[in-house]
């Protein structure tokens, strides 16, 4: 899914990935279920302690557009969340509001390996520093597509 242009001022939910399994493909969806302490509904790790959804934003991937020299879909770096712009924030503690849901940020979402394999050669070093942050749940909600984002709450 491409991510949704917005003329609205601040970040908006640009588009949604879940995966089924760990090295399973990610698919895009219009809507996520997230629950608080344990993630999102049907996702990999939903369930897990802390890495329970992961966010991106597009300008850290168009960043890293220009450095791998070619598109990349957001599905394809395996996060959950792309939001439209921002900096998504890295550091343990920060807080992320979508709508009803809250995120809490666990720690930096190192790109891995898998990377190189799904998108091409060096796309694990075009999207380091820029794979965004892996988050906890602390209250539930759904998730939509052009929903606004809060990177500061």
């Amino acid at each position: 899914m491409s991510p949704v242009p917005t003329d609205q001022p601040g970040p908006v939910v640009a588009a949604l990935h879940v995966a089924k399994g760990r090295r399973l493909p990610t698919r895009s969806v219009p809507q996520l279920e997230i629950v608080a302490a344990r993630g999102i509904v049907g996702d990999r790790y939903e369930g897990s302690k802390h890495r329970q959804v992961s966010i991106q934003s597009q300008e850290a991937l168009t960043e890293a557009e220009g450095i791998f020299g070619a598109p990349i879909d957001p599905g394809l770096t395996r996060r959950n969340i792309t939001v439209s712009s921002g900096v998504v924030p890295r550091d343990p503690g920060s807080l992320i509001r979508i709508g009803d849901v809250l995120l809490e940020v666990v720690r930096v979402a190192a790109p891995c390996k898998l990377l190189d394999d799904t998108i091409g050669p060096d796309a694990q070093v075009a999207l380091r520093r820029r794979g965004g942050s892996i988050c906890r749940v602390l209250e539930s909600g759904l998730v939509t597509v052009g929903d606004a984002v809060d990177l500061s709450a």
